[in-house]
């Protein structure tokens, strides 16, 4: 609830700050000290339109600050979480203006747009009457609190629940469907790269091995003279090295025979001889291996131009073609199953949208019965408030079942007409202001156990009332308080006198200035509050006891 108030040099006030207790509160003084002064610093608190022109004469700027206690408003609380603005259970807003400037906004101390504040505020706080903040003619609030008033919160839920499994199946399927023909062609095409990387037959590893083939086949000539020439080096030859080791180490054997420390080195020798023995026997077998075939090279080098080729193809390296062709294939085999998918997720999307419009029907028969319901209540206290003949009805129209939405099948539209013989209209198209008023305040009353905003302004809901009518007016204002929090602008006693609490308008000029205060009222000052209203600037003791004993009777 709205918890205080402050305001620097805003139209006529230059400066003011102001408490709020729970229940009603009522704001009086006399025609033009500028009651609606404080409503309209409220409203701008909550993100209406900042005009300069509000700032006070011969003033820079002007300010607005509202606190509100949230312990009883969970969805505010959120919402700030939300926005990684929350502050424990407080609120602060704060909103600046600025001649020449660009109005500035805060909450919790941490800049906002108006945007934002407009959505905190439609949350925090619903103004009745002639001004903005009236949440009772937008369609989604009046959804909301008739499925409040209904008890129909875990209904609703369930239908938004199977609203949101039915829309994701619907988006993959209808996705699905609508790739089919796409699919199609894209299965054409994977299932030919398929077949023909699949005919290519790149085996593992084959690449390396034909790349070595390759150069082996194109230098066999070299590779066949070289090989024979160090056979004859080694160990054939007139001068083969073999001989020569040989002859080494016969010499080294009689020198040995002389000094021991040459027998090493002849040992050594000796190993060469054999190492070379061994060589050559490589070379001789190497040379009996090597492919004659002039074909062969024929077919190795057809077979690399193929994989080359096949890899220019689809652009990519020789070595990549294996990797390739298996993700194509995952794919072809992905699309090739899509159908069977499309089918199966069909019949799943059948399935919840024939569960959610089960439930929505439930929720559009609950609807109807709490509409009767509300209405009756509704009408009901519209005669008491002086509207004899009107009536008051929630129409529920319940829609083509292929445009099911989140919040069901049902389309609210809160309808009255204030006068017998009228036809009834949308309460938004209501024109007089203090009609729409009272009409919102029987609203208010009979709903007061769901509603979720916990700070409710009514703005001279009394207009065009009087005697008995303004009584039951503050009785249900009085009540209405007994659940949430009430703001009450009003020109009768008997509205007044049904308040908890009573602030006092007054306007005075001070060196040619205009002045505006608000002052709560303590229960003496009170008294004399009701009787000036009651018998005009002359208070006489009649009147004094006249607004005691009303003040007395409240509630």
């Amino acid at each position: 609830m709205l918890t205080h108030i402050v305001i620097r040099d805003l139209v006529i006030v230059s400066a003011l700050e102001l408490d709020f207790a729970a229940g009603m509160t009522a704001l009086t003084g006399e025609t033009g000290a500028g009651k609606s002064i404080l409503i309209d610093a409220l409203g701008l608190a909550l993100g209406e339109k900042a005009d300069t022109g509000m700032i006070r004469s011969g003033c820079e700027r002007a300010e607005v600050s509202a606190g509100f206690d949230l312990a009883g408003c969970p969805e505010a609380l959120a919402w700030l979480k939300e926005q990684a603005l929350d502050d424990g259970d407080e609120c602060l807003i704060r909103r600046v203006l600025v001649r020449g400037g660009r109005a500035r906004a805060f909450i919790n101390g941490t800049a906002a747009g108006s945007a934002q504040l407009r959505e905190l505020g439609d949350l925090l706080v619903d103004i009745h009457g002639q001004h903005a903040h009236q949440s009772l003619l937008r369609p989604a609030a009046q959804r909301a609190l008739l499925d409040g008033y209904g008890g129909l919160a875990g209904a609703t839920a369930e239908v938004a629940e199977h609203y949101r499994k039915f829309k994701d199946l619907d988006e993959r399927w209808r996705a699905l469907t609508a790739a089919r023909d796409e699919r199609a062609a894209r299965i054409d095409l994977l299932r030919f790269q398929v077949d023909e990387l699949d005919g290519l037959a790149l085996a593992d590893g084959e690449l390396d091995e034909l790349d070595a083939e390759q150069r082996r086949l194109a230098n066999l000539g070299s590779l066949q003279s070289t090989a024979a020439a160090l056979v004859d080096l080694l160990y054939e030859g007139d001068t083969a090295l073999r001989d020569q080791l040989g002859h080494a180490a016969g010499e080294l054997e009689g020198l040995a025979g002389i000094d021991p420390q040459l027998a090493e080195t002849r040992e050594l020798i000796d190993s060469a001889v054999v190492q070379v023995g061994e060589a050559a026997a490589n070379l001789r077998q190497y040379l009996d291996d090597l492919d004659m075939d002039p074909g062969r090279l024929a077919a190795v080098e057809e077979r690399l131009g193929r994989i080359h080729d096949m890899a220019r193809k689809y652009r990519i390296l020789p070595e990549q073609l294996m990797e390739t062709c298996a993700a194509l294939r995952e794919e072809l085999d992905g699309l090739e199953q899509a159908d069977q998918t499309l089918g199966s997720l069909g019949d799943e999307r059948d399935t919840a949208l024939a569960a959610l419009l089960e439930q929505a029907r439930m929720l559009s028969t609950a609807r109807r019965d709490a509409a009767e319901r509300l209405s009756a209540t509704v009408t009901a206290a519209m005669q008491e408030l002086g509207m004899g003949g009107g009536r008051f009805a929630v129409e529920v129209q319940t829609g083509d079942e292929h445009k099911v939405s989140a919040s069901g099948l049902d389309n609210l539209t809160f309808v009255v007409t204030a006068n017998p013989g009228q036809p009834p209209q949308p309460l938004a198209k209501v024109a007089s202001g203090g009609e729409l008023s009272r009409i919102s305040l029987a609203i208010q009353v009979a709903t007061a156990e769901v509603g979720r905003i916990p700070t409710l302004v009514f703005d001279e809901v009394d207009v065009g009332i009087g005697g008995g009518v303004a009584e039951i007016v503050g009785r249900l204002l009085r009540r209405l308080g007994g659940a949430r929090q009430v703001l009450c602008v009003t020109h009768l006693p008997q509205v007044a006198a049904q308040a908890h609490h009573q602030l006092k308008v007054h306007k005075q000029a001070v060196d040619g200035q205009t002045f505006t205060e608000i002052q709560p009222l303590a229960a003496e000052r009170r008294i004399d509050e009701i009787a000036r209203m009651l018998g005009g600037t002359e208070i006489t003791d009649t009147t004094r006891a006249h607004a005691e004993e009303m003040l007395n009777g409240a509630g």
